[in-house]
């Protein structure tokens, strides 16, 4: 699945603009990211979380992903060379404002989805908003 490939994440970093099918496909990328790390923040992945990443992918990209990419896209070790928050800081100046919110918009959704939500969520909720440099106004859809 290219959603699960993470090839434009990877290469952001040495890219100075992105075309607009380029900004799609990133935005994919980061969104599957994000939520797949969500799942398993607080190391216990609810089948519930599993199937609203996929609702979530499948609304915002049009892109089915199956449980396996998922699960690839939570690994820890995919993240030891340079962390998720690195990569998200990275990759903000290449996304839409919308699209940031959208990211973090999804990941309460998956964050909620499960019948309880744990400080090590609560704390990945924040560090990833604070990474993507999302104010408390656009969380609470309060933006110009």
């Amino acid at each position: 699945m290219a959603i699960a490939d993470l090839s434009n994440v990877l290469k952001i970093f040495g890219e100075t603009s992105l075309s607009a099918e380029e900004k799609k496909s990133l935005y994919g990328e980061v969104l599957m990211m994000v939520l797949a790390r969500a799942a398993s923040s607080d190391a216990n992945v609810h089948p519930v979380e599993i199937k609203t990443i996929q609702d979530i992918v499948q609304r915002e990209t049009g892109e089915a992903v199956g449980e396996p990419d998922i699960r690839l896209a939570a690994r820890p070790e995919l993240y030891e060379s340079v962390p998720l928050r690195k990569y998200l800081r990275s990759v903000r100046r290449k996304l839409e404002t919308g699209d940031r919110i959208r990211v973090v918009g999804a990941l309460a959704e998956v964050i909620k989805s499960d019948t309880e939500i744990s400080v090590l969520e609560v704390d990945f909720f924040n560090r990833v908003a604070d990474a993507l440099r999302i104010t408390p106004a656009e969380i609470a859809g309060i933006h110009a």
